[in-house]
């Protein structure tokens, strides 16, 4: 997939997976009315360039909206304007083929549920007294889904949840019809995607108004 391919996949499949609005299509991007406390709105900039992303830091005032700038993260502190900031915790944007297989066994102690909400597919790894140690969501929309949400709990890493449950989720995007997979990845999410095959589009830089704290989960 071309590279304007998988960022309109990956905008409109996030809002479906997060049950917001579907994207509004400006000149710089897309629009995504999110609705969140700390989430309020989100500005996605596919082709970013200084003047570009100054003008729309001009022009969003609203606190806690959020721009995700394709761009490296220096190369964005160097456009923004004051009362913005750029959190520390690059992004990546990655893609794979979507190629259903075997999912491994859970460790002993460990259950699985799955369930389909909105065309949703949610995924959760609980623990013998209930508690979520591994979960993750994907949306197909189409020949492609976004996966959203992957995060393993810090006291039940290493132990092949996290795989789990992307394999989980892989089928259930082929046997939607979806063959294509896109997802804006964390630095730690980024080691696990790149060990199950996922490759490397481009950097994925998030910017918030008025500095507040990331409220949209592993994988923005």
């Amino acid at each position: 997939m071309h590279s304007a391919d998988i960022t309109d996949a990956w905008v409109r499949g996030w809002a479906v997976s997060r049950g917001a609005p579907p994207p509004v299509e400006e000149p710089w991007g897309y629009r995504i009315d999110v609705g969140l406390n700390r989430h309020v709105l989100r500005h996605v900039v596919p082709e970013p360039d200084g003047p570009t992303v100054r003008e729309l830091c001009a022009t969003v005032t609203r606190p806690y909206a959020w721009l995700k700038v394709l761009a490296e993260p220096e190369e964005v502190a160097g456009w923004i304007t004051p009362g913005w900031t750029v959190p520390d915790d690059p992004g990546f944007m990655m893609y794979t083929a979507l190629r259903p297989g075997p999912a491994p066994a859970l460790p002993a102690g460990y259950a699985l549920h799955a369930e389909v909400h909105e065309g949703v597919h949610l995924v959760r790894v609980l623990t013998e007294d209930g508690s979520l140690a591994a979960r993750g969501q994907v949306a197909p929309t189409g020949r492609t889904a976004v996966f959203d949400q992957i995060e393993t709990d810090g006291a039940h890493r290493r132990r092949g949840l996290g795989s789990t449950v992307m394999r989980l989720l892989h089928n259930a995007a082929a046997a939607a019809g979806a063959t294509t997979g896109v997802l804006g990845a964390t630095v730690d999410g980024f080691a696990l995607y790149t060990s199950l095959g996922w490759r490397y589009q481009g950097p994925l830089t998030g910017v918030v108004r008025d500095g507040g704290p990331a409220a949209d989960g592993t994988g923005g």
